[in-house]
């Protein structure tokens, strides 16, 4: 999944060059009524362009060349196709269903309805989703939906098969939940409800759960996935279904993901986690670049999990895994302040595959189009448990639910508002924002929420009318 890269800002728009009578003070916040106004006009400009010419069927990929004939997901995509792995349908719908829940203009909450139409739409008879769906007659007839199940058609050849990887199903149905409480649509609570049955059916008994289900009879797919945050993913799935829907089997599924999680730490002194672990359960291989090691990044998104696990529901158990982990991390660090990827298991000397398909120990001709170092959000994660643990559970969640004061109001408006100018100045007259020739969902989703965000906070900052 490609990582929200900075936008390349053209040209300088005058017209945001306000005069102080235009800012209205209230304390010490500002708030720029042009702006607001700039800001409102940019989102539906981006929105019904997005609506009226990039989507597919209500849909959208990973890019598009500007003239809309050049389309990609993860890979090159026709015009009948959209993706449901992020930034695809799913992200798009999320943008949308925060920008209504702002606004109150029902061109958002139209736009996030027929994103999940076309998740519905595209909706696997097991439950779950592909990454892509394709609306072509002929070429749709490759998967077995959900909706040919109801018709009773048979499934003969056709893939019935789920993906948890890239967040791709798990984005899918946690859309959907949202949806459909905001729209009140029966149809889209019918495929959310649908893929959550999914997903509880698919985690094994220790509470993990695979890359692809139904499982495979053969292959890493059918193994323990914290690869790509599969496992992580599905417990936020049910969590946000506990909070929609109030059902305890949600939380305890939850828990249950937890539990797996602390099964499957590594002994210490390489108190961390494996990518995926075979039925042992033991960490085990996947792609053949990719070997059973201890793993940096994958580790990262368990301490986070874990920490929502504690915050959720109070017990420490989530939280005891943590400091060993830490240790583990504090003394694997590389000397440039990066980590490796994967780290040899028992040795903890960083290994690497290169492009001759070998495990080595340098970082010589490795395979291209792999993370094999970095920060991978380390830092911050180790913050938040400290910052977590100084406080304890109920000052952190106090301290979540308070509102900010009107200075951090003040000083959040200013930040959020410099972002907001860049980004409709960013904008061309069609409403797109363009970065390298290429139009990127990626994009519209970051800049409708820099928009949204401030339209937020300018509201929160008026006072209200008496």
């Amino acid at each position: 999944m490609g990582v929200l890269r900075r936008m390349v800002i053209l040209g300088i728009a005058a017209a945001l060059s306000l005069a102080p009578a235009s800012v209205r003070t209230e304390g010490a916040v500002s708030v720029e009524p042009d702006l607001v106004a700039a800001a409102r006009a940019a989102m539906e400009k981006a929105a019904r362009y997005f609506t009226g010419e990039v989507a597919t069927r209500g849909g959208y990929l990973w890019f598009y060349s500007q003239d809309l004939k050049q389309r990609e997901g993860e890979g090159a995509a026709t015009a009948t196709q959209i993706w449901v792995q992020p930034p695809g349908t799913p992200a798009v719908g999320f943008a949308y269903l925060r920008a209504y829940e702002v606004t109150r203009d029902r061109l958002y909450l139209d736009a996030a309805r027929g994103a999940a139409e076309a998740l519905v739409w595209g909706q696997l008879a097991c439950g779950g989703w592909d990454y892509l769906i394709d609306f072509d007659a002929a070429a749709s007839k490759r998967w077995y939906y959900r909706r040919d199940k109801d018709t009773g058609q048979s499934q003969q050849d056709r893939l019935n098969r789920a993906t948890f990887d890239d967040d791709t199903t798990q984005s899918a149905v946690r859309f959907l939940i949202a949806a459909a409480k905001a729209t009140g649509d029966a149809n889209l609570e019918a495929g959310a409800r649908y893929g959550l049955r999914f997903v509880l059916e698919s985690q094994f008994p220790n509470g993990a759960w695979p890359q692809w289900y139904p499982l495979a009879n053969h292959g890493y797919s059918r193994w323990y996935t914290f690869n790509d945050h599969a496992i992580n993913d599905c417990i936020q799935v049910m969590l946000d279904a506990y909070h929609a829907y109030g059902d305890a089997v949600y939380l305890e599924r939850a828990k249950l993901g937890g539990d797996f999680i602390i099964l499957s730490q590594l002994p210490a002194p390489q108190a961390t986690w494996a990518q995926q672990y075979d039925y042992d359960p033991k960490p085990a291989p996947a792609r053949w670049f990719e070997p059973a090691a201890a793993c940096s990044a994958e580790s990262v998104g368990n301490l986070h999990t874990l920490m929502d696990l504690y915050l959720e529901t109070g017990d420490e158990k989530y939280l005891r895994p943590i400091p060993a982990a830490i240790t583990w991390f504090k003394n694997s660090r590389l000397p440039d302040g990066n980590w490796a990827r994967f780290y040899e298991l028992g040795t903890n000397r960083p290994i690497y595959v290169n492009a001759a398909h070998r495990v080595v120990y340098d970082t010589v001709d490795l395979r291209p189009g792999y993370s094999w170092q970095g920060q991978y959000g380390v830092e911050a994660a180790v913050k938040r448990y400290e910052h977590l643990h100084a406080l304890g559970r109920d000052a952190s969640l106090a301290e979540q639910r308070r509102a900010p004061s009107a200075n951090e109001t003040a000083q959040r408006l200013h930040s959020r508002a410099a972002q907001a100018k860049a980004v409709v100045a960013g904008q061309d007259e069609r409403g797109r924002w363009v970065r390298e020739g290429r139009i990127y969902c990626e994009d519209f989703i970051r800049n409708l929420g820099i928009l949204t965000g401030y339209i937020a906070l300018a509201s929160a900052a008026q006072p209200a009318p008496k």
